[in-house]
């Protein structure tokens, strides 16, 4: 039996709660989990967990020794990479998910700086809107706007998100200029819906002007759940956007979009960096954190500013 194996295989079996989820994350068969486990607790004369048909629980000499376990391989993979030659090149494969309009505008088209600088990192990137389960999924770290509801999770603020509203102008065409914001909300004005993963449900946004402060719905014939779906159905005139800077800008400049209630401020939208509890910063995520927080200082730098 290889320890560091058999403590690898005991830290993901608590993380994800199932045998079967363990060995998909680390890449082996369910059989090899189970006795890199079993030779575990035959080592130790303990049982670490509770095993039934549906469920694994940990027992508590088992969470005791968890916690030791997770700061032995912590300091395993620190001795690893204070090397000189892996600290000054961190490596390895690093699971990422991203936001869709977040990946397509500013994150791809900056990866090849990235690349360069650390040409040994393999990014598995996933592109969606979606919650993600870090543990469950293996995902090293997310990038999300908007405040995190799950304090279980580590995250970093790197950028404050500047908000506008926009229609394309076959819509306003159509349906007329707005003239305040509650326009939006009980009369032939649309907007086009965007249903946030964490609720399953449209977000109101919360708007300002001289002492006066609203939450806008707004009504709509289409809603969507991700990024680029809801930006290509603002262009192609379905209803009014709440889009943010780096979303808006190409298209204002080409005319495509154009700006509604611009003496009216809104709440920016906080951006984070995620990742799991209890899972140690590697070399190689820490410095894709700090590489986000550099794109997002160029892009949508951090305000502080709610309204």
């Amino acid at each position: 039996m290889d320890r560091f194996d058999a403590m690898r295989a005991f830290a993901r079996v608590v993380e994800t709660g199932s045998f079967t989820k363990a060995a998909e994350t680390l890449h082996m068969s369910k059989t090899t989990v189970t006795q890199l486990v079993q030779q575990l607790e035959a080592r130790l004369r303990v049982r670490l967990l509770n095993r039934t048909t549906r469920k694994v629980n940990v027992t508590a000499d088992g969470a005791a020794y968890y916690e030791r376990v997770v700061r032995l391989l912590a300091d395993m993979d620190d001795a690893e990479t204070s090397l000189s030659s892996a600290a000054a090149l961190p490596r390895g494969r690093l699971r990422v998910d991203v936001p869709s309009p977040f990946a397509r505008m500013i994150l791809v088209p900056a990866l090849p700086a990235f690349h360069a600088r650390y040409p040994d990192i393999q990014l598995d990137m996933g592109v969606s809107d979606r919650t993600v389960d870090l543990i469950g999924e293996n995902v090293d770290c997310v990038v999300r706007g908007g405040e995190l509801t799950d304090q279980s999770l580590m995250a970093r603020h790197v950028g404050d998100l500047r908000l506008g509203v926009y229609a394309a102008p076959s819509y306003l065409e159509r349906a007329g200029i707005p003239a305040h914001p509650l326009e939006l909300q009980d009369t032939h004005h649309r907007i086009v819906g965007f249903l946030w993963a964490r609720t399953g449900q449209v977000f109101p946004y919360s708007m300002h002007c001289n002492g006066e402060s609203i939450k806008v719905l707004g009504r709509y014939v289409l809603s969507v759940d991700d990024g680029n779906a809801y930006l290509a159905a603002g262009l192609a005139g379905m209803g009014v956007l709440w889009l943010p800077d780096y979303m808006s800008r190409d298209h204002l400049e080409r005319g495509e979009l154009l700006p509604l209630f611009e003496s009216w401020q809104l709440d920016s939208m906080p951006m984070y960096i995620a990742f799991p509890p209890n899972r140690h910063v590697s070399a190689k995520l820490r410095v894709f954190i700090d590489w986000i927080a550099e794109l997002m200082a160029q892009h949508a730098p951090i305000t502080g500013r709610r309204g």
